[in-house]
């Protein structure tokens, strides 16, 4: 993935639960930001530091997953 910085950097996405919402554990560069989907709209933990570009390309790569056939376990 390409980051707002120019960097590109190697993600890892886990799908799972929290209480009872389903999140997205997202690995970039060693840290770790959690991610849960409002309405249309993608959000992270208060504690995360993704920017707003970061967070936008991650959730559309989510989307696509979550709507191509075949993934219902990433679903």
């Amino acid at each position: 993935m390409k980051l707002a910085d120019g960097t590109t950097q190697i993600i890892q996405i886990t799908a799972d639960y929290f209480k009872t919402w389903r999140v997205w554990r997202v690995q970039v560069n060693g840290k770790v930001a959690m991610l849960y989907k409002l309405g249309n709209e993608w959000m992270q933990r208060h504690e995360d530091y993704l920017d707003a570009h970061t967070l936008s390309v991650i959730g559309k790569y989510i989307d696509s997953m979550l709507s191509s056939p075949g993934n219902a376990s990433f679903a």
